[in-house]
């Protein structure tokens, strides 16, 4: 208190003089009409230049809860669009492997193919996966082959109610039984966690007679993928004095890099054979 009276007595004079420019200033303004619509229009100006830089001063710090609104409302706008809903893919059509039959010519073996999507798809690791937005729901099974465009691509290994998950042809478990399309010799097909251009074809007989640029292809043997599937084409050939055998190095048909629609494979006797493999012999058979 002792502050503001030496503060009013220091400056008492200055005070004085504002108070009087004040009063002289009313006063003026309300006897002429023409003052006060001057110091009117003053007024206004300058107290609307003081709320604007108070309205932007304000806004800016309110921008993040804006935005945040803003961003609910979009969601919520882009729920409503009509491309944003899509009925689960149920389609399917039915491949007769034509390449076994009995005497009567009548088939024993159908495969069933889903036409999906790829929503994901890794290569740069040493286990690499294809995720599918396609599910149990839509047909999916686990052991159903993935193939793709131009070749095959891996073998489903678990499934959700609408997304499945492969094991890719790039990943170091995955094995796939493979022949010459020109001879039929059979081997497997790895893949060595190097390349994703290239993958491993192992046991080839020598007596086979290979050259670069020999097609590969799926065998009969194969539970998972239909036979005369594309895998790739022989880019090297490795021979071991000390193995009956050739190691070859396969081009992919397959482009991982591209990978986006791919068919489901379901072998509809998949599990009878599967259940018949998993016996084991007797010790005296």
């Amino acid at each position: 208190m002792r502050n503001i009276f030496l503060f009013i007595r220091r400056y008492f004079t200055f005070l004085c003089f504002v108070a009087l420019q004040v009063l002289c200033i009313v006063m003026l303004s309300r006897s002429s009409k023409t003052h006060e619509a001057f110091f009117t229009n003053s007024v206004n100006e300058v107290t609307g230049r003081v709320n604007q830089q108070y309205s932007n001063f304000s806004t800016y710090f309110s921008l993040k809860e804006n935005n945040r609104l803003l961003a609910e409302e979009n969601s919520h706008l882009r729920n409503l669009l009509k491309q944003d809903y899509a009925a689960p893919d149920s389609s399917f059509k039915t491949y007769i492997d034509s390449l076994q039959k009995d005497s009567s010519a009548r088939t024993y073996r159908k495969f069933r193919f889903l036409p999906a999507y790829v929503v994901g798809n890794s290569i740069s690791s040493q286990t690499n996966y294809i995720i599918l937005e396609r599910g149990s729901k839509q047909g999916v099974k686990k052991g159903m082959a993935v193939i793709g465009p131009n070749g095959i691509a891996g073998v489903v290994i678990d499934v959700s109610d609408n997304f499945s998950r492969a094991m890719s042809l790039l990943h170091r478990s995955s094995k796939v039984s493979a022949m010459l399309k020109k001879d039929n010799n059979f081997g497997s097909i790895e893949w060595d966690g190097t390349s994703p251009y290239y993958l491993t074809l192992k046991n080839i007989s020598k007596g086979a007679k290979v050259a670069k640029g020999d097609t590969v292809v799926t065998s009969t043997y194969s539970a998972n993928f239909p036979p005369g599937f594309v895998i790739g084409t022989v880019a090297a050939i490795s021979s071991d004095a000390s193995s009956n055998f050739y190691t070859l190095k396969i081009k992919t048909a397959t482009d991982f890099f591209t990978l986006q629609y791919v068919d489901l494979v379901e072998n509809t006797r998949y599990e009878e054979q599967m259940k018949l493999e998993a016996i084991k012999p007797k010790a005296n058979e």
